[in-house]
């Protein structure tokens, strides 16, 4: 059956991701995920993962491992366990016996020399090199006792059109396709088999992948009408290229979630980045996993390749972190310092950080950003100002802290308290506020690039405070590197 409209599918929608375990979650691969998820999720529907990793030689447990974290930090959750191509090749091979049985499929004994032989001779002539298998219509009495595969039988005249929800009507003429081979002499399925099968057999709706697999589709589609299977929705998305508008490769830097988790980024901001590689909702760049799961459709998709944006992913990664909450924003630096091989905060650091990331978080682009924007909270005294703070501590600077330090000492510990103290300071001294405030700056956290300084005096408390200030004040003190 040929669905007449591909974005009108009235079965409940069932989507897959189907990486092959041969390395890490490549963040094309960790789209076309998300992608899926978003589709499926966004419907009531289903989404289910399968590994496939039938190829044995280059297939590890240890990339298994790092897809599965890759999907479960971007948040990406499936339905029931993880499905095993590799395990489901006897069905394989029983659907190959099927075809055969039913006559919509043959065993070819052509050897690979004779095939060979075919092709060169085809090439030197000018002629087509694909290969006509002469067993397609021979007796079986005539059948040698040999080694053979099946090879399924492709339509020999007219066209084969897949409709696709994002590529629209793709036609290929029906003498350009093979009879592809379904089982190996061996036994073993090919890829191209096993494929169907699991889709047919996981209740497979809609098939959402990179473009890269269009002419596949072809191929596949004779598997689905050999065995009178129902087809699914195409929908071949493009490839992500690099700022140069090349195919992504490794000169192009971080190519796996684990790059980008490692940098820092949080999770919502890569759903929200990668949903936008390839797809629009209108004009909107920045939105949470619910709008997107509400937005989301096949028909947002583009057909150019989308290309990677780092300062876009920047942006958007600040966004997120400034809308995140204080407990969001704890756990996903926790995870970052873990990820990162750093041990986990004490409950001390933890504390300091729940107060300062409300401040930190507006500046901030990544999480080590975000730490190290919270680095005035978390400095020991006596602070060590770098270069810059320095020179705001020369002898004036100094002055001016040890001669408002008294003035702060009384007042309500609060925001605008401590701002009118200041500025009736800077008043009585003939000077202007920012004057004042870029030795505070640097007294305080030691650097000249700070959350305001009325800010973090709230956030360090009163004794803190005014002991910074202090030490400030004085010469001579010795300096300790902040530690967290």
């Amino acid at each position: 059956m040929v669905n007449a409209d591909p974005t009108a599918d009235p079965r409940p929608v069932v989507t897959r991701f189907a990486p092959s375990p041969t390395g890490f979650l490549h963040i094309g691969g960790a789209r076309t995920a998300l992608f899926n998820w978003l589709y499926a999720r966004g419907r009531g529907g289903r989404f289910l993962l399968r590994i496939e990793d039938t190829d044995r030689a280059r297939s590890s447990p240890e990339a298994t491992a790092a897809i599965l974290k890759g999907l479960s930090w971007l948040g990406l959750d499936w339905d029931g366990d993880a499905v095993s191509q590799a395990a489901q090749a006897p069905r394989h091979a029983e659907i190959a016996h099927e075809m055969l049985a039913a006559g919509t499929a043959y065993k070819c004994f052509a050897t690979q020399e004779e095939i060979q032989a075919f092709r060169d001779a085809a090439k030197a002539e000018g002629r087509s090199t694909l290969y006509r298998s002469p067993w397609r219509d021979a007796d079986p009495e005539t059948h040698p006792d040999a080694p053979f595969v099946i090879r399924v039988k492709a339509p020999l005249e007219g066209e084969t059109v897949i409709r696709d929800a994002v590529q629209g009507d793709v036609t290929i003429r029906n003498d350009q396709l093979d009879d592809m081979v379904v089982l190996r002499s061996d036994g073993t399925p090919v890829y191209m088999l096993a494929v169907v099968v699991d889709d047919h057999d996981m209740g497979v709706t809609h098939v959402i992948r990179g473009d890269d697999h269009l002419n596949n589709a072809a191929r596949q589609l004779l598997v689905y009408r050999a065995m009178g299977w129902e087809e699914p929705v195409w929908a071949h998305i493009p490839l992500i290229h690099g700022e140069d508008g090349k195919k992504l490769s490794k000169r192009h830097g971080a190519l796996g979630v684990e790059d980008y988790v490692a940098m820092g980024y949080p999770a919502p901001a890569m759903r929200n980045y990668l949903a936008r590689l390839g797809w629009s909702h209108g004009d909107d760049e920045f939105f949470s996993t619910e709008d997107a799961l509400g937005w989301f459709d096949l028909t947002g998709i583009g057909r150019a390749p989308a290309r990677l944006d780092f300062k876009k992913l920047a942006n958007l990664s600040g966004q997120h972190i400034a809308a995140m909450e204080t407990p969001a924003l704890l756990s996903g630096l926790a995870a970052w310092r873990e990820a990162s091989g750093e041990p986990p905060f004490n409950a001390e650091t933890s504390s300091i950080l729940e107060r300062a990331l409300p401040l930190a978080r507006e500046r901030a682009k990544t999480y080590p950003d975000l730490l190290d924007k919270s680095a005035f909270a978390l400095a020991q005294r006596p602070i060590n100002p770098d270069e810059k703070a320095a020179k705001a501590l020369d002898d004036e600077g100094r002055s001016l802290v040890r001669g408002l330090t008294p003035h702060l000492q009384n007042v309500n510990w609060q925001r605008t308290e401590l701002e009118t103290a200041a500025t009736a300071f800077a008043t009585k001294k003939d000077v202007g506020l920012g004057k004042i405030a870029s030795p505070l700056r640097s007294a305080l956290a030691g650097r000249t690039a700070t959350p305001s300084v009325f800010d973090m005096m709230v956030v360090l408390g009163r004794e803190e405070t005014l002991a910074r200030l202090r030490d400030a004040a004085s010469s001579g003190t010795d300096i300790r590197d902040a530690t967290f």
